[in-house]
């Protein structure tokens, strides 16, 4: 079973938690038909990621055995066959239609928007697999749009709207761990002298320039989002002060990245260090304060 979950990136479902964004932001999160929406939405999505990843692997077979992390990959190690894949890839896709014809029989309404959005998903994922992502800037630009998809499909399956402010707050927020990523590529390439495609348009230095200014634009995005009129009116003019959790947040994850040269993936250093974690629950804590204990 653990070879499967690994097939499937299970750790990376985290991402899909990007869907139940509107819901919190909206102060609806103790709305159980709202709710389950947007578990719906996550389970759809993550099922829609793990196709993805199942093709990306596939399609990299033969450059992940050279990688001296990726080889241990399922299909890279054989650990599980092509046939095996192809077969979890096929009822995957089936899976997750009959999810979304479900989920719009279940809920009596038409969900044409979402099914759009996760299927804009897929094929943008399709054209990263196969060409995109050896293309620089536009493979982190499709990244960041990934997480924008996440957002809105949780938006358009509760009907929640969502701000301008917020959509691009999280394009940015995912720029910062799309970058991070090729940094920690870049620097392990140096190590073992292999490198790839997808490196060829970046360096450390670039790297480096890029992270600092999505990191800047995603502080400034918070804070406005934070000092919009519709947020302030919907908690509390104190929801600013949350500002003070997510520089903390971004700067402990700059020091991770910069001055101790932690080369894994953003998501793993969230996964590991506790400052961030503490940081994140504390920001979550304030937040819910403001939505549910506004007076």
């Amino acid at each position: 079973m653990k070879k499967y979950l690994k097939l499937l990136r299970v750790e990376q479902w985290v991402k899909n938690l990007f869907v139940f964004v509107p819901l919190f932001f909206s102060g609806n999160i103790k709305n159980v038909d709202l709710l389950t929406k947007s578990i719906f939405a996550f389970v759809i999505f993550s099922l829609a990621a793990s196709i993805v990843y199942i093709l990306n692997d596939y399609n990299d077979i033969e450059a992940d055995r050279q990688h001296p992390e990726k080889r241990r990959r399922p299909l890279a190690s054989g650990a599980i066959s092509k046939s095996q894949a192809i077969s979890i890839f096929i009822g995957l896709i089936a899976a997750d239609i009959a999810l979304v014809f479900f989920a719009q029989a279940y809920f009596h309404e038409n969900l044409w928007k979402f099914a759009i959005i996760v299927g804009s998903y897929f094929l943008m994922n399709l054209a990263y697999t196969f060409r995109l992502k050896h293309v620089p800037i536009i493979d982190i630009f499709i990244i960041a749009l990934g997480f924008v998809l996440r957002v809105l499909a949780g938006g358009y399956i509760t009907g929640i709207s969502i701000s301008q402010w917020a959509i691009l707050l999280t394009f940015v927020l995912a720029l910062v761990l799309a970058v991070g990523k090729r940094r920690g590529e870049l620097i392990n390439a140096q190590v073992s002298g292999k490198t790839r495609k997808a490196l060829d348009g970046y360096n450390v230095q670039f790297a480096d320039i890029t992270l600092s200014i999505s990191v800047t634009l995603a502080i400034i995005c918070y804070l406005m989002f934070t000092l919009s009129p519709e947020v302030q009116a919907k908690f509390h003019q104190r929801v600013f002060y949350t500002v003070i959790f997510v520089v903390f947040a971004f700067l402990r994850y700059l020091q991770q990245t910069l001055v101790y040269n932690r080369t894994e993936s953003p998501t793993k250093i969230v996964y590991r260090d506790r400052y961030i974690q503490v940081t994140l629950l504390l920001w979550v804590a304030a937040f819910l304060i403001q939505i549910y204990f506004k007076k």
